[in-house]
């Protein structure tokens, strides 16, 4: 939840932010003299259309794509409620099709986000800027520009590079490989003209939720870092130098308590922010509460608003947080239920199912109940199966007419950057030295556990690795990302009386492209398999 200014800045909707959701953007969108920006204000409210896009599906669809197709995050049906077509299960067990609705969603959501780019870039060399305030806002807007390929370039892959405004013609389909080139061919460019994070917090709440270069070196470490699965060479020595490069900042820390990152009124103070995406209750997208609390819990947490029951983890999953002392298990709720004592932790007094003197206690096995597919049946005892997340802290203020979190969504921040930097050397890379620390995998790996309260690691393994970033990064819709980096995409973690089976066809890692996208465009390639 942030101050207004900043909702301001990056969340101001201008006309036909979202309407362009083809690559075949209609003439009579362009910009002409009645519609083209006069002032600076005209100017700044057009750019926050970028933002605005950006923070309407992240958190959702694009998260339950990242997310619901792994074992980090699962939606069981509940007696035929939240079943919505058999979209979650679809998801869960890899049986997509082109005509997913979040497949469609994404695909427009990026493009229509690249689209309002390319339109503010011409408008931006035709502003009558300065010249070095000309180079700063056209940074700004290829920066994200280059964000918005990133997320295609991992869920779909093979997708059309889009640079001009309007468009002209029918944009053909590139190989991965060439998408990953230009967007790092973008960033490589783009890192002199960008700000840096500031030790001013002025200066911060400015450019937080905006480009600056920490977000160029994160991003160029999660391209290194999965080369091999985009269609390049291994470039583990880079991700390296990416993670030195965000490091040499000292304005980057890893923050003393890891809940501080996640709360309601998280923002620009948190240092090890590198880019994230604000929120709060009018603005759609967060609805982690929503679908992810329990809902027998909101009075004991201070809120009383209809919420979904839905969405946990899977026993699997929730099974890695098992080191002793870890706060990071506490943002999970599973076994008997206390209240909180505000501070991340529980009082000893007991949560009790509404009208009853029985303690809520959460079951972490989901055990189905055939015939309906992935369907836990809909009585209390099955309600409370599921590990629920609270890694989002439960906004108190949360009202009843939305629904939504106020906590900002971070992407990418310092603590991933160590762990990219640990598994990189565990894959080949050398050691570097950071002031006069040798990080070792081990160092890197004892900073996120030490600050997390956990038991250090004595030694730490390639295969660990993943633990460890499940541990740290759950929820943060980076799962299926390093499934995918570890070989571990099609591993099936079976449900009791599960009748249904997941596909395991590698040809899933990709997303297909969607039937109508490639009905409106002839010159589109669908991916292998679909």
């Amino acid at each position: 939840m942030k101050s207004k200014a900043i909702l301001l800045t990056l969340s101001i909707l201008a006309g036909g932010a979202y309407s362009c959701k083809k690559l075949d953007v209609p003439v009579e969108s362009q910009f002409v003299a009645g519609n083209f920006p006069k002032t600076l204000s005209d100017y700044n409210a057009s750019l926050g259309a970028i933002y605005s896009n950006l923070s309407s599906q992240f958190a959702v669809p694009y998260w339950r794509m990242q997310t619901l197709s792994t074992d980090e995050a699962i939606l069981p049906a509940r007696d035929g409620n939240f079943d919505d077509g058999g979209q979650y299960r679809q998801l869960h067990y890899h049986t997509w099709t082109p005509d997913h609705p979040n497949v469609l969603t994404i695909w427009q959501w990026a493009y229509g986000g690249i689209t309002t780019c390319n339109r503010l870039l011409n408008i931006t060399n035709s502003f009558g800027f300065s010249d070095a305030e000309k180079a700063n806002r056209l940074a700004e807007i290829r920066a994200m520009r280059a964000l918005y390929y990133f997320f295609l370039l991992d869920l779909y892959g093979n997708v059309p590079l889009v640079t001009d405004y309007p468009v002209t013609g029918s944009p053909a389909t590139q190989p991965r490989a060439s998408v990953y080139k230009f967007i790092e061919s973008e960033l490589l460019a783009l890192t002199p003209k960008l700000p840096a994070k500031s030790s001013n917090a002025a200066t911060n709440t400015q450019q937080y939720g905006r480009p600056t270069k920490g977000l160029v070196y994160a991003l160029l470490a999660k391209l290194y870092l999965n080369s091999e699965v985009y269609g390049g060479a291994a470039r583990y020595p880079d991700v390296v130098r990416m993670a030195d490069s965000v490091q040499a900042n000292p304005n980057y820390s890893l923050d003393a308590r890891y809940r501080d990152i996640f709360l309601p009124n998280n923002g620009p103070q948190i240092k090890e922010t590198i880019f994230a995406i604000p929120y709060d209750q009018q603005i759609p997208g967060n609805q982690f509460t929503r679908f992810g609390f329990f809902y027998y819990l909101v009075n004991a947490y201070g809120f009383n608003v209809g919420l979904s029951i839905a969405m946990s983890t899977t026993p699997e999953f929730y099974a890695r947080f098992n080191l002793p002392g870890d706060f990071r298990t506490t943002t999970w709720l599973a076994g008997p239920q206390f209240v909180p004592d505000g501070n991340g932790g529980f009082t000893s007094t007991p949560v009790y199912y509404p009208n009853t003197t029985t303690q809520i206690n959460i079951n972490p096995v989901l055990t189905l109940v055939p015939p309906k597919p992935m369907d836990l049946g809909n009585t209390i005892a099955t309600q409370s199966e599921g590990v629920r997340s609270i890694k989002y802290y439960p906004d108190p203020t949360i009202i009843q007419a939305t629904r939504l979190n106020g906590n900002d969504v971070p992407v990418l921040r310092l603590a991933d950057v160590l762990l990219m930097k640990a598994e990189a050397i565990l894959r080949g890379a050398s050691a570097t030295t950071v002031g006069s620390e040798l990080q070792t995998p081990l160092v890197l790996v004892n900073k996120i556990r030490a600050r997390a309260g956990a038991q250090l690691a004595t030694s730490i393994t390639l295969d660990g690795m993943l633990d460890e970033r499940a541990r740290e990064l759950s929820w943060e819709a980076w799962r299926r990302n390093d499934l995918i980096r570890f070989g571990q995409f099609e591993t099936e973690y079976p449900l009791p009386n599960d009748v249904l089976k997941m596909d395991k066809s590698t040809f899933r890692r990709l997303y297909p492209v969607p039937t109508i996208e490639l009905r409106l465009n002839s010159a589109l390639q669908q991916n292998t398999g679909y």
